[in-house]
């Protein structure tokens, strides 16, 4: 166990922020599926909009790599104009 006060206190605040990064990334999952799913394509584009913007915001706080954020986005896109 931790003998330090700070210790103690960035245990707290790790376990705060990986709650925090696991609910947002698990969010922009469900989006993803929910944009794969859909057949119209106006609301496909509404979606890609959000669903793009959610996953800049986890490769800028490195939740995903960079790399990873745009095949992500380069797919869903792709999936999008083929609709």
């Amino acid at each position: 166990m931790a003998n330090h006060k700070s210790a103690l206190k960035r245990i707290r605040s790790n376990n705060a922020k990986r709650l925090r990064n696991k609910y947002q990334h698990k969010t922009t999952r469900t989006f993803i599926k929910q944009l794969r799913g859909t057949t119209d394509k106006a609301e496909a584009q509404g979606l890609l909009k959000t669903v793009i913007s959610m996953i800049d915001k986890l490769a800028k706080k490195n939740i995903i790599h960079r790399n990873k954020a745009a095949n992500n986005k380069s797919k869903l896109t792709k999936l999008v104009n083929s609709l």
